[in-house]
């Protein structure tokens, strides 16, 4: 292999590496929120990125609504099941004991429930949003690298909404109460936040945010009950980026989105999750913590 062809297998694999590890980072953003307020992973958060796959494909193609609108009730949808989620099987957890094993035990079994009803009410058969629905344009950017629309539409909306939910906490009220709840949950219940109310609102943001990749990650793989499953990279990227951390669970993505492009580029497509799971033995053996690792009062 030339140096021309080397280079330009490089910057093609960084750019769909840059793509992929935006939705990562959608989704890992979920699980570091969620965790800096109640202390758990909630792996439930895989089902959240299914039902807004769902509903923007039924809205789509059974309703015949324009992707926007489609988009918008899907982000809806996976905010209000979130929040369903948290009231039904978390709430009462958290209120008879402080033991945050049990929230973690009781997500596995929520992320299999919502799984299972998606296989018995829609199917488990794979189903593609219509081909006309995002853009298909190539790009060529010279020296036989390309960049498709979809990735820089990707790349765009998760730049989006990850600034606007960091415009959301350091500037708004709610914002600085999530991070208030972050250092401390029960002393910022003390100085009159309304728990409940927030730890729903994290919770919506949460499921808003997995209902976004859950879109873009079913254009790119197709849709099916077990797409959530995906989400356990995005949790890895947060681990590797440091629990807890916002910065730290953007950068983990897009550390492992390159990762895995430049495996398959460069190795084979088939060494991408061994990859991808060697880096998380690797940092939680050199630093636990992680890229981004703080106390609890630093989390984001």
């Amino acid at each position: 292999m030339n140096t021309g062809v080397v280079l330009s297998t490089l910057f093609q694999q960084i750019i769909n590496g840059l793509s992929l590890g935006s939705v990562y980072a959608l989704i890992a953003v979920g699980y570091s929120l969620v965790y800096s307020i109640l202390l758990f992973s909630n792996f439930a958060h895989g089902g959240f990125l299914v039902v807004g796959g769902y509903v923007c494909y039924f809205l789509l193609t059974q309703q015949g609504f324009g992707i926007f609108v489609s988009a918008l009730g899907a982000l809806a949808v996976s905010g209000l099941v979130a929040v369903l989620t948290e009231r039904l099987a978390y709430k009462p957890i958290r209120e008879r004991t402080p033991v945050t094993l049990y929230l973690l035990i009781a997500s596995m079994g929520v992320s299999i429930v919502i799984e299972n009803i998606f296989v018995i009410v829609v199917g488990g058969r794979f189903r593609a949003l219509p081909q006309d629905t995002f853009p298909t344009a190539i790009f060529d950017l010279g020296g036989g690298v390309t960049a498709s629309a979809f990735d820089i539409l990707s790349l765009i909306v998760a730049v989006v909404f990850l600034v606007g939910l960091q415009i959301f906490l350091s500037r708004t009220r709610w914002g600085l109460a999530i991070r208030a709840a972050a250092c401390d949950l029960r002393t910022a219940g003390l100085m009159g936040v309304n728990v409940t109310l927030l730890i729903g609102i994290v919770f919506f943001v949460a499921g808003l945010l997995a209902g976004v990749g859950g879109i873009f990650l079913s254009v790119r793989y197709t849709l099916y009950p077990q797409l959530g499953n995906i989400t356990t990279k995005a949790f890895i990227a947060a681990v590797i980026g440091g629990l807890g951390s916002l910065p730290g669970a953007v950068l983990g993505s897009l550390l492992l989105g390159l990762a895995e492009m430049l495996t398959a580029g460069f190795i084979s497509s088939q060494m991408r999750d061994i990859v991808v799971f060697s880096l998380l033995v690797i940092m939680l053996l050199v630093r636990p913590a992680g890229f981004f690792g703080k106390q609890i009062s630093d989390k984001i």
